[in-house]
């Protein structure tokens, strides 16, 4: 027997153990198994849900953006304005005080504020491409938002991505393993909008206290905040300014602490461009009081004693924050905070048993598949059917290991591109059989038989095989997560069984051929 099957038998049995060590460990145990084969939510139960993004917020949170920095703006240039402020979500109404100076208060904003459009009325809105990008924008920013804040509960293997028709701005978020829906939504769905804002009046006992202090009309610049005191059986309200001084977007960390009675808190740091607004801001303001406000509450309010450069503290309600509200609150600040509110259009805990019983039926279904194929092979093909079980079960030991050593996750759909593969391994086989019984009808020896017949089908199983690649990556690029799942197997499993089918089936027979010493025959 040559060298080169010894080299050749050496490279199959090497990447059999490879294969068996990587899935399953040596020795094999189901632990190994059930640690490295990561299984989807349809098999291993978790949290389904569909989320819309409410866009309309990241645009309305940009036409503020740019009415303050207008206001900026226009007192550098010294031109005064009797009324600017936001009149829908894409737009912004602005007059000057002198009708005199409109047409050069108008060419002032769009000059500097490209993105607006002026319209009647002294009206500017924004334009629709930009509208659409910024839409577009917000929804990426929520993917790496909640992926980021999915990511610190230590969930393994999270689908979070676009769902739906494009401009629907949905999203599709799966959790294997996780049992807790109501601490899930409540992490993914809070904005977590930390703003720092100066306050102009209070406490009041109620909203209409609050209004009163102004004689009923509030200017544009202020706004009314509820807050509850520590001890307090309800709400209290103060006035602050509308714009926040320092916002989240400011933030570098986020910890939990204890607030001075020793209950959880939770600190912040700010960033170098915070720190310095920061210092400016209660530099200027000591004597005053400054509300610490969490999405449109007020957490704590405290006067500014001496100017504070670049940290602070967060306190919970009357009674504080417990050990995992301050844990949950510092995961999502520390993560950032999300452009725009979600709602929920789907919600689904899935249980694990149903994904159990999801596993049996597909393992089932496999080993029924496989059996049959092995049977009908061994009976028609006699010997050479040995050769095909042999290298249909390294296929499937290879795309196990495959996906263990990739991390892949094994959805149901996955199960069924397994089982697929079992099919289009033994097609493989039977196309290379068939050419070697057509050779040896034609009077060539084994040898050559096997040899001819092998080279005959080799540009066959790659254009076949080739086909079904490019059908795979076309379900992987357009497909959702049970779908890509499926076309991930699939593409392990046909690169696999391209190998077992050309390299291993034909090691085998010249193996077996090798070791006649005359007259060599096949069982086929």
């Amino acid at each position: 027997m040559s060298k080169r099957i010894h080299l050749r038998l050496f490279a199959v049995l090497s990447l059999t153990l490879l294969s068996i060590y990587l899935f399953a460990g040596l020795p094999p145990t189901t632990a190994n198994m059930k640690q490295r084969i990561r299984l989807g939510l349809d098999l291993k139960g978790g949290v389904h849900l569909v989320l819309q993004v409410v866009t309309d917020d990241a645009v309305r949170a940009e036409t503020d953006r740019v009415v303050e920095a207008a206001q900026s703006m226009l007192q550098k240039e010294n031109i005064a304005y009797r009324l600017l402020t936001r009149k829908d979500n894409n737009s912004f109404i602005v007059n000057a005080a002198d009708p005199s100076k409109e047409t050069q208060l108008t060419e002032a904003i769009g000059r500097t504020f490209q993105d607006w459009d002026p319209a009647a009325s002294a009206t500017f809105t924004m334009k629709p491409g930009r509208e659409k990008t910024l839409r577009e924008e917000s929804v990426e920013q929520e993917i790496k938002v909640i992926r980021n804040r999915i990511d610190r509960l230590g969930v393994a293997e999270p689908v979070i991505q676009k769902y739906g028709d494009p401009g629907s701005y949905q999203l599709l978020v799966q959790l294997p393993g996780v049992d807790d829906l109501n601490r899930v939504k409540a992490i993914i769905q809070a904005t977590a909008l930390l703003e720092l804002k100066l306050v102009d009046s209070g406490p009041f006992a109620n909203e209409i206290a609050a209004r009163n202090s102004h004689n009923d009309v509030l200017p544009d610049d202020l706004e009314i905040l509820p807050w509850k005191d520590r001890g307090s059986t309800g709400d209290s309200y103060f006035v602050v300014r509308r714009v926040a001084s320092i916002t989240g977007r400011e933030l570098r960390s986020a910890y939990v602490s204890r607030d001075a009675a020793g209950r959880p808190a939770v600190a912040f740091t700010l960033t170098a461009g915070g720190s310095q607004r920061f210092a400016n801001l209660t530099g200027q303001n000591v004597g005053k009081d400054l509300a610490i406000v969490l999405d449109g509450k007020i957490q704590s309010v405290a006067g500014i004693k001496m100017r504070i450069s670049d940290s602070g503290i967060i306190e919970g309600g009357p009674n504080g924050y417990s050990p995992q509200a301050a844990r949950d609150l510092a995961t999502i600040l520390q993560s950032g905070a999300l452009p725009a509110s979600l709602k929920y259009m789907e919600e689904e805990k899935v249980s694990a048993i149903l994904g159990a019983d999801s596993i049996r039926a597909g393992v089932q279904a496999a080993g029924i598949a496989l059996m049959s194929v092995v049977v009908f092979m061994l009976w028609y093909y006699r010997a050479a059917g040995i050769n095909a079980m042999l290298a249909m079960i390294l296929n499937i030991l290879i795309l196990l290991g495959a996906m263990a050593y990739f991390g892949i996750t094994l959805t149901l759909p996955g199960i069924a591109g397994v089982t697929l593969t079992i099919g289009v391994g033994i097609d493989s086989n039977v196309l290379i059989f068939e050419r070697v019984r057509e050779e040896l009808r034609a009077g060539k020896t084994a040898v050559a038989s096997v040899a001819t017949g092998f080279s005959r089908v080799f540009v066959t199983l790659v254009d076949t095989h080739l086909a079904a690649l490019i059908s795979a990556v076309f379900l992987f690029l357009f497909g959702t997560g049970p779908v890509r799942g499926f076309a991930v197997t699939l593409v392990i499993g046909l690169l696999s069984n391209m190998f077992t089918a050309v390299f291993v089936s034909r090691t085998l027979f010249e193996y077996m051929l090798g070791r006649q010493k005359t007259g060599a025959t096949i069982s086929i």
